[in-house]
């Protein structure tokens, strides 16, 4: 089988919002995250094109996991890019489907799950080896609380997808929903990139945020514009200070939000997903919007709120 990119090729279309260095590539900051293929379950066709779409518009970085849609995601993404797109198509373990529940994912921590979770990706992704996958925990921001064998210690995790990567199964490092220690610990054994829930209203992870970029870990932010998923967590779009910038460029207030974190700091990497092909083409016109100086002040000065909340 072979691998999911090979780095070398030539662009043929500008890169959306420019670009920046990841796990030893070069890739679009702004890239496409896969979690809302599963929306076109029921049109195939369209999910085909819409990913087309991205990488000919530029995008040569795609967020995916088996658990988005059980691998529904995967497969598409499986059909829909080529060895010669040069895409670098990065997934994640540390939880499974769980079609049906009241919660559409379970966690899956122990070593042994993940690397079920890394041969479950290569096998629906239909390759031999994975550019990046990330190991979502829970010790920050929303999501599942960790309970009895599910809770289980970062270097036992580590030392796991180190022996995967040896292997050559996988090729860097990610981490998701971790804290600022966790990060300390791990960066020893080589991380690409931290993918944390982070907004420019939820900036609980600015301390962690300047961690990465000083030692080159790319951030890569879910939840960019805050959350509809879980109640109260707070939306980028319902800012005044969001909504009279975009008014004043005449773009979106979720434009703005996207662009703020560009602007933000270098290392950010965006890959938000979308199921539309309008909104596709929204979200990568982003890198094309300049913060002016009052702009950013604007909006640096609006309020950052806690993202801690449970789903548990």
């Amino acid at each position: 089988m072979p691998s999911i990119s090979s780095p070398g090729e030539t662009d043929t279309a500008p890169r959306p919002g420019g670009t920046a260095p990841f796990a030893g590539r070069t890739v679009s900051r702004i890239g496409y995250g896969a979690l809302q293929l599963d929306r076109l379950r029921g049109d195939r066709a369209t999910a085909l094109a819409l990913v087309r779409r991205a990488i000919e518009r530029g995008v040569d970085h795609i967020d995916t996991a088996q658990f988005y849609g059980d691998g529904y995601a995967n497969e598409i993404l499986r059909e829909a890019v080529g060895p010669g797109d040069d895409v670098m198509i990065v997934s994640k373990v540390g939880a499974t489907a769980n079609p049906g529940g009241p919660i559409p994912l379970r966690l899956a921590q122990r070593p042994e799950e993940l690397r079920a979770g890394v041969e479950d990706n290569l096998a629906t992704l239909g390759v031999d080896h994975i550019p990046v996958v990330n190991l979502r925990r829970s010790d920050s921001g929303p999501g599942l609380p960790p309970e009895g064998d599910q809770v289980v210690d970062l270097d036992d995790q580590l030392a796991e997808m180190t022996a995967m990567r040896d292997e050559g199964k996988i090729g860097g490092i990610g981490l998701s929903g971790v804290g600022l220690d966790g990060v300390r610990r791990a960066v020893p054994a080589g991380i690409a990139c931290v993918q944390n829930a982070y907004s420019l209203v939820c900036r609980d992870d600015e301390d962690l945020l300047r961690l990465c970029a000083a030692e080159g870990i790319a951030w890569v932010p879910f939840f960019p514009l805050g959350g509809n998923v879980f109640p109260g967590m707070p939306k980028v779009t319902d800012e005044p200070a969001v909504r009279a910038v975009a008014e004043s460029l005449g773009v979106t207030p979720s434009q703005v939000g996207l662009a703020w974190l560009l602007h933000h700091a270098p290392n950010v990497l965006l890959i938000p997903g979308t199921g539309d092909p309008a909104h596709l083409e929204a979200n990568l016109a982003v890198g094309d919007i300049t913060l002016d100086a009052a702009a950013l002040a604007a909006l640096d000065a609006v309020e950052s709120r806690s993202n801690q909340v449970s789903l548990g």
